[in-house]
Formats: structure tokens, C-alpha cells, sequence
């Protein structure tokens, strides 16, 4: 693998894209994307928490030429992370799911599109090669969800992930005061907070105001905004549970991936289902507020040698570094999806902003590897020190 990362050298972290990126998205939209559940406190220890994860160089030990590249589900990344779905992402920044599909496609990482997300299942396949992965929102009727995996199945995806962690939505105080929804509200607030990002509002008249794309083949036609809020609380507001799981793998072949476990006792249900792979998450942080992080969860699951021995363990949530992809790996996560990072990144640099964020995390991992003496990915659990209580 080539040594040399190319990235905008202003933008080196995270935390400086999002600074960036919160000059040029309006703020209701920018509050949207990086808003929690009620007080936000598990949003904060979804990042805090990979601080108590201390690695251990070896300095006086060789290692060969660093290969970041790992296998999954039968096909080659060139890095152990991929993207992961947001809903509205093109209300965030125009254009914003077709920039990082093709990015990630280009540089040969997973992107995964959401059910309600801003492009169609047939325009991101499309621009990714037929690389995307596809989150479903499970449908409350069965005849909608057969629709959409049919529509997946002529595309060729990959890798279905179903998500199971929004049994209710969750209570988000900034999106209740901006009023947000798709299309959003223009009040006034809005309105003046749309003119103070040109370049947004510019790139959202150029690319059209943002829709749920996939979704508009089973919409009414001419619906307001308040038909649309009904539409979507009556097609998408049920729990996932076994029963539906059980359906969804009679169904598809390929690939499945349940997106929100945390617990064994969840963790056991999908390896009886026959499950290929679990991302550990909490929705970001936006769904429960009194759970515990992400990354405490992966922890506690995959110090577990029966379930990693039968199942994929992924993480999504928190993850701001490679250093943080490195304290992920070192306790024993397969492979990580990150979120707000990208956004920043598009919201930022626009169409740049693919590119830059991938090689920028490429770069901060080659850095680590290079540091604690490692040259694979999974030999990232052998610098792991201590985690601290």
C-alpha cells in the first residue's frame, strides 16, 4: 500500500473540519447533524470514553511494510472503516450521499446508504460501482420492505444492514425548537440562517431541494409537510424484532448486518438468526440517553470468544482519530463505521471532502501502526495496555 496520504494540510483533524463545516451549513441543518438525545449525555461518552483505551509501543521491535487492508464479507477494503448511514444527508450538504459514495467506491471503503437518505438505492449504486451497502429502516407494512429489497436485489448490493435500535424516535431538542423536516421548514429563522451560507444555498438550488429519494416511488403525490410527518411516522414508527429478522434472512441471501446491538442478550438473538454481522452502536448518541457508550458496549461484547468465533463485531459511534480506530481494534472491533466525520468533511470541503476524510483517517492509522510497531490490523489487540475504569 502507498505511504503517502493526500489531504488538505488546513484540515488535519476532525475537530477542523467541523469547525469549517459549521461556517457553511445553515444551523438548523448543522444542529441536526450534530445533536443528541435530551441533555446529550451519551453523546458526550460515546468520544470521552475511548480515552480510558491506552495502547502500548514496542519500540525495539521490527515490523513489516504496514497493510491496512482487511477482508469482509468476502470482499477487500483498503481500510478497516467505512461511512456510515445518515438519514437527510443532502439536507446537511447538497449532493452530499452521491460525493461520498463515489469517494468511498474510488478508494475502495464501504459506504452505507440509508433508507432515509437523500439519493435512491439506484443512483448510489450507480455512482459506487455497486459497492454501497443499504440500512433499512424496517418498513411497518411487509409489502414495502419486499419492494425495497427486490429494488436492492436488481442493484446487486453487497450487504443489507437492518437497523434495530429505533423503536421510537428519539426526543432531540435542537431539531423541535429549528422545527426540522424534510423539506425543512423555511421560517424565518431558517430563512436568514440559509443566507448567511451562500454557498449552501447556491449548491442546494443547483442539486434541488433534498427529498427521501428512495422512498418516493410509495409517496402520494403533492404531499405538504404535514402529510409528509404523517407518511413517515405511519410507514417507519415499529420495532424490529425477531419475527421481522427472522423474514428479512428467509429473504436475503447475502450478506445481513443488524445495526444497534449493544447487549448479549441481543448479541445472542441475532447469532441464533443466523446474523452475518453486528455494528455495535447507540444511533449516535440521538436515541437513549441513559445507555452506556458505544465503545464500552464493543468492549463487553467482543471480550467474548464465543460470539467473535460465529459473528462479525463492528462498532459505529465516537470515533474521531486514528487513534481512535486504533483503541477500537486494540479491544477488539473487526471494523468501524464513522458518521459526523464525514459530513464535516463534505460540509467543509464539498465535493472534496470524500476524498480528504478518507486519507486523512488513512493517514492518522499509518501513523499509529508505524508508532506501536505493527504492520496488520489484527495485531492491534496485542498493544493494548489497560482500559481504564
Amino acid at each position: 500500500m502507498s505511504q503517502k496520504f493526500t489531504y488538505n494540510t488546513r484540515f488535519p483533524a476532525v475537530e477542523d473540519l467541523r469547525k469549517q463545516a459549521k461556517k457553511r451549513i445553515p444551523k438548523f441543518a448543522f444542529d441536526y447533524l450534530i445533536g443528541g438525545c435530551n441533555e446529550e449525555l451519551n453523546l458526550a461518552r460515546n468520544e470521552n470514553d475511548f480515552d480510558n483505551i491506552l495502547l502500548k509501543p514496542q519500540y525495539l521491535q521490527t515490523s513489516g511494510e504496514i497493510d491496512m487492508s482487511v477482508e469482509l464479507f468476502g470482499r477487500h477494503y483498503s481500510a478497516p472503516f467505512g461511512v456510515s448511514p445518515i438519514g437527510l444527508q443532502g439536507l446537511m450538504w447538497p449532493n452530499a450521499p452521491e460525493i461520498l459514495a463515489k469517494a468511498a467506491a474510488e478508494n475502495d471503503i464501504p459506504y452505507i446508504l440509508s433508507t432515509v437518505s437523500t439519493s435512491s438505492i439506484e443512483r448510489i449504486a450507480e455512482v459506487s460501482q455497486g459497492k454501497a451497502w443499504f440500512q433499512l429502516y424496517h418498513p411497518t407494512e411487509n409489502k414495502l420492505r419486499d419492494d425495497i429489497l427486490r429494488r436492492l436485489k436488481e442493484v446487486e448490493c453487497p450487504v443489507l444492514v437492518v437497523l434495530v435500535d429505533v423503536p421510537a424516535f428519539g426526543l432531540r431538542y435542537k431539531e423541535i425548537k429549528s422545527g426540522l423536516s424534510m423539506p425543512p421548514k423555511m421560517n424565518i429563522a431558517n430563512i436568514l440562517q440559509t443566507f448567511a451560507c451562500p454557498t449552501w444555498g447556491i449548491e442546494t438550488l443547483r442539486h434541488g431541494i433534498p427529498s427521501f429519494a428512495t422512498l418516493k416511488p410509495y409517496m402520494e403525490k403533492g404531499l405538504d409537510l404535514a402529510q409528509l410527518g404523517q407518511f413517515m411516522n405511519r410507514t417507519f414508527t415499529g420495532k424490529v424484532d425477531v419475527e421481522k429478522i427472522k423474514a428479512i434472512r428467509d429473504l436475503w441471501k447475502g450478506p445481513l448486518v443488524l445495526k444497534g446491538i449493544a447487549t448479549d442478550e441481543d448479541m445472542q438473538a441475532a447469532i441464533a438468526l443466523g446474523v452475518d454481522g453486528v455494528i455495535v452502536s447507540n444511533h449516535g448518541g440521538r436515541q437513549l440517553d441513559a445507555s452506556e457508550s458505544s465503545i464500552n458496549s464493543l468492549i463487553h461484547l467482543a471480550a467474548n470468544p464465543d460470539y467473535k468465533s460465529k459473528i462479525k463485531i463492528m462498532l459505529d459511534g465516537g470515533i474521531r482519530s486514528g487513534v481512535d480506530l486504533a483503541r477500537a481494534h486494540a479491544v477488539g472491533s473487526e471494523f468501524n463505521f464513522m458518521g459526523r466525520p464525514f459530513m464535516y468533511g463534505v460540509g467543509a470541503l464539498g465535493n472534496a471532502g470524500g476524498e480528504h476524510t478518507i486519507n486523512m483517517f488513512k493517514a492518522h492509522l499509518f501513523q499509529v501502526m508505524k508508532q506501536l510497531s505493527i504492520s496488520k490490523i489484527d495485531e492491534f489487540p496485542k498493544r493494548l495496555q489497560k482500559i481504564l475504569s
